[in-house]
């Protein structure tokens, strides 16, 4: 188990340093057994200009997360930085496999406005 975290993490970080050099906005997406998380983090990654999650109230009552879930995780953390005015953004997948409720988050973003 410590070998696949240690191998997550290192894809995550190759890729984040990508992204740091291309000086724009990250969607970092974060998921562990029962819940996925989103966040809009700035260019210079000092500030959370935007966030949602399946903690938020509105989808708490919901129960664990799944596919259905993580797409309405994208809507909102879409809606929430367009109301700030960031649109394009690199996509941040935390070195986990795009597949599933990571996927699910990325397209629901991408249809409600967001460019990645």
């Amino acid at each position: 188990m410590h070998l696949k975290k240690t191998k997550r993490t290192r894809r995550a970080l190759k890729s984040r340093m990508r992204m740091r050099k291309q000086g724009i906005e990250r969607l970092s997406v974060t998921r562990s057994g029962r819940h996925i998380y989103a966040q809009v983090i700035s260019a210079d990654g000092a500030k959370v200009l935007a966030q949602a999650s399946t903690l938020d109230e509105t989808l708490r009552s919901k129960g664990a997360c799944n596919i259905e879930l993580a797409s309405k995780v994208g809507e909102l953390v879409a809606d929430r930085a367009k109301n700030i005015g960031v649109m394009k953004v690199a996509f941040d997948r935390s070195g986990f496999k795009y597949h599933g409720k990571i996927k699910a988050l990325a397209e629901a973003a991408r249809a409600n406005g967001m460019e990645f």
